[in-house]
């Protein structure tokens, strides 16, 4: 295997990120607390909807925010809120709240289980996609893709619109990478078969110089949701990264201590309190300026990996007050969940 994975980010336009940034949130069961790694308690969700309406927010669907990073708003206060995996909880629960607030959301579905127990059946979908929800392909089986075939993948994606067809009339136009985690080939697939987009599940902004076959989403839990974090996330702004390097010792997918190298513009970016986070290690970095004003960010873990799933974070804050977010996330196939 390759030994350098080299990700080029081409700029396109020149609007900051307040401008054209949209925070996207996921969010998986509610008030079920059985569950707190993926449950939000109904006073926290509803805080965090109470927030928004009060806010003057914008609520899109995953597909309409997709379309305004192509389109943005001046001075746009938007978020998008998106739901994986078909929970009971949601048609229970969460549905009603959105609907007292009047806002949309994104359901992501994994076929397999609809119907199963703690999942909605198809005729509770269809409700839901009545009800002015938008439904997105979350796979069939909700594999460990990185584990299997390319033909795998093909072949689950199949099956998954076909059931789509079946139960609900058309098949979904975006997609949620089980797990966050996702490839080359899996990202091409989607596109070539007519996709509008994608959501992966590394924490950050979504905003119209990256791919929109890996768009970002911030996890939305008991452990994140809390008023304060909802409001901080909802204001993000992204660190507009132009080039991006992940450089291992071994292969990709490696445990030995990869490096990532990000390339991005200072402009009023307070750099002596920029903050690098890695899951289950302290982040090394090394920050340059060179000229014009580019800045060359290298991070790395103090040891080897030991998760199958690692994110790396950075944020910085600017002049204004602004803080401006950035994340990757390194998986090892390897290690099983």
């Amino acid at each position: 295997m390759r030994s350098l994975i080299i990700f080029l980010l081409v700029i396109g336009t020149q609007l900051s990120a307040q401008e054209g940034g949209i925070s996207a949130f996921v969010y998986h069961r509610f008030g079920d607390d059985r569950f707190p790694s993926t449950n939000v308690s109904l006073d926290k969700f509803e805080a965090h909807l109470k927030f928004l309406k009060d806010g003057g927010y914008e609520v899109l669907t995953f597909s309409e925010a997709i379309d305004r990073l192509k389109r943005p708003k001046k001075g746009q206060k938007a978020v998008v809120l998106t739901i994986d995996d078909g929970y009971s909880s949601f048609y229970e629960k969460g549905l009603p709240l959105l609907q007292k607030y009047g806002f949309k959301a994104t359901l992501f579905v994994n076929t397999e289980t609809v119907g199963g127990k703690d999942y909605m059946n198809w005729s509770e979908l269809k409700k839901v996609q009545e009800a002015g929800i938008e439904i997105g392909n979350h796979s069939h089986s909700h594999a460990y893709f990185l584990n299997k075939t390319d033909a795998f993948f093909e072949e689950d994606l199949q099956t998954s619109e076909d059931a789509f067809i079946e139960h609900l009339g058309t098949k979904p136009t975006i997609y949620a990478y089980p797990y966050g985690e996702w490839n080359a080939f899996m990202a091409n697939t989607l596109k070539k078969r007519g996709y509008k987009g994608a959501a992966a599940q590394n924490s950050g902004v979504m905003h119209s110089q990256q791919s929109q076959f890996y768009l970002p989403r911030f996890p939305m839990s008991e452990f994140y949701a809390n008023l304060n974090e909802f409001k901080q996330k909802a204001n993000m702004h992204a660190l507009l990264v132009s080039r991006q390097e992940v450089n291992t010792n071994g292969f990709s997918g490696s445990k030995s201590l990869p490096r990532i190298e990000l390339e991005f513009t200072e402009n009023k970016l307070k750099l002596e309190q920029l903050q690098c986070f890695v899951q289950g290690a302290e982040c090394r970095k090394s920050i340059q300026v060179v000229k014009e004003g580019l800045v060359k960010l290298s991070i790395r873990p103090d040891r080897d990996l030991k998760r199958r799933r690692t994110l790396f974070t950075i944020t910085v804050p600017d002049s204004e007050g602004r803080w401006h977010w950035f994340s990757y996330l390194w998986v090892i196939p390897q290690i099983a969940e």
